[in-house]
């Protein structure tokens, strides 16, 4: 297995096990066979598992899985908070207490505010006393690396880098999302500030394994080295020195076994001018049924109205290629739940940036078309309660 650095020095494998995926039947996980598979992760080196309070019985199945084993010393243990549920410092306080007690430990070495999505969030946790309950917690080494999880643009993952001495970020990365969400640029941006990045969605939700066309399956067969869809899209990864650790929700002997091999032949530099062409490839088969021609340049922007459109059009895509309730929840997230919302509610029609688009894409009309599909009337309801929540909130 093979080693990078985090901030503080910590040598985290370069497969890190995401245990959000445990196998479970009707919602209880089979620990007999989780265990299994952990610990044959754990004899080849991996040392880097990730979880979260929201992941159903996954904390409490890592704990028990390592005390009964005796190895929570040989571990990294990430876990994340909830801080939506949070209303003070306090609530803060005691869902870190259960999430101790579901792993058995009495600390946590890598902890995430899960899912922060926007400055503004990030500014209301500092204002009911985040910042001092992290100090505090790692000035006890209850907690030895504060970061957080991401899924939004690469513009607010900057912001948020800048807004505090963060130690690491995890974000979703794969050749697919090389230029949406934080991106290339957003892994680029922290690695500049020594901020090590761990990697979540790396196959895409499996979308880069079983979701291929049979193009890109062709296009793979077809290639003089052989790897399997999983290994090119790893590989891919760990070229890349600013990846420090990528997770991979692994739920059987076959898969643990196989990332592991993967992981021990890869290596930063080791892509080929000629594999990073089947890349290529395999993305232009994968967007070949893309709802919208965009190609994110942005020159439709800034829309007068505020409106996100290149987002609007990667998620409206997004919708061909994966699981529609996945695209629709990244889209709230990275425009409607902001405090400064970029939804398309937003568009009034007026075609300004009709004059900018170098794919003459009929914006308007392709904007009500994703409007109908990532925000029908029922999510737009939600979505407003949501916001009077919030501005009760923070009243």
């Amino acid at each position: 297995m093979q080693y990078r650095k985090m901030k503080d020095g910590t040598e985290v494998s370069i497969l890190g096990y995401g245990c959000m995926r445990f196998t479970a039947t009707a919602g209880r996980i089979n620990l007999e066979k989780a265990e299994k598979e952990v610990m044959l992760a754990i004899e080849n080196g991996v040392n880097y598992f990730d979880t979260a309070y929201i992941y159903g019985g996954s904390e409490e199945a890592l704990g028990a899985i390592l005390e009964r084993n005796h190895c929570r010393d040989k571990v990294q243990i990430a876990t994340k908070l909830p801080y939506y549920m949070l209303k003070n410092a306090s609530s803060a306080e005691k869902l870190f207490q259960e999430q101790l007690k579901r792993l058995r430990t009495d600390h946590i070495d890598f902890y995430l505010m899960h899912m922060l999505f926007d400055v503004e969030v990030w500014n209301r946790l500092k204002s009911i006393g985040m910042e001092t309950w992290i100090a505090e917690k790692k000035k006890t080494g209850a907690i030895r690396n504060i970061g957080f999880s991401f899924h939004g643009d690469t513009d607010t993952f900057k912001a948020l880098i800048d807004a505090y001495d963060w130690d690491f970020c995890q974000i979703q990365y794969n050749y697919l999302d090389e230029h949406t969400q934080a991106g290339r640029a957003g892994l680029l941006y922290a690695a500049e500030k020594d901020i090590p990045v761990v990697i979540m969605e790396p196959l895409r939700g499996g979308r880069l394994v079983e979701g291929l066309p049979d193009a890109a399956k062709k296009a793979i067969a077809d290639y003089p080295l052989k790897r399997t869809p999983a290994q090119w899209a790893f590989h891919w990864l760990w070229d890349q020195p600013q990846v420090t650790c990528v997770l991979s929700g692994m739920n059987s002997m076959q898969m643990v076994t196989e990332n592991i091999a993967s992981a021990d032949e890869a290596g930063i530099g080791t892509f080929t001018k000629a594999d990073h062409h089947l890349i290529d490839i395999l993305r232009q088969k994968i967007n070949q049924n893309l709802k919208v021609g965009c190609t994110g340049c942005g020159y439709c922007m800034p829309c007068p109205h505020g409106v996100d459109i290149p987002t609007a059009f990667r998620c409206y895509n997004q919708t061909a290629t994966q699981k529609k309730f996945s695209a629709m929840l990244e889209y709230a997230q990275i425009t409607s739940l902001k405090k400064d919302s970029s939804a398309m509610t937003q568009c009034t029609k007026c075609g300004a940036c009709e004059k900018h688009c170098p794919q003459h894409i009929e914006i308007r009309k392709e904007l009500q078309n994703a409007k109908k599909a990532l925000q029908p009337f029922y999510i737009r309801a939600l979505l407003g309660l949501v916001g009077k929540l919030v501005k009760r909130e923070n009243a």
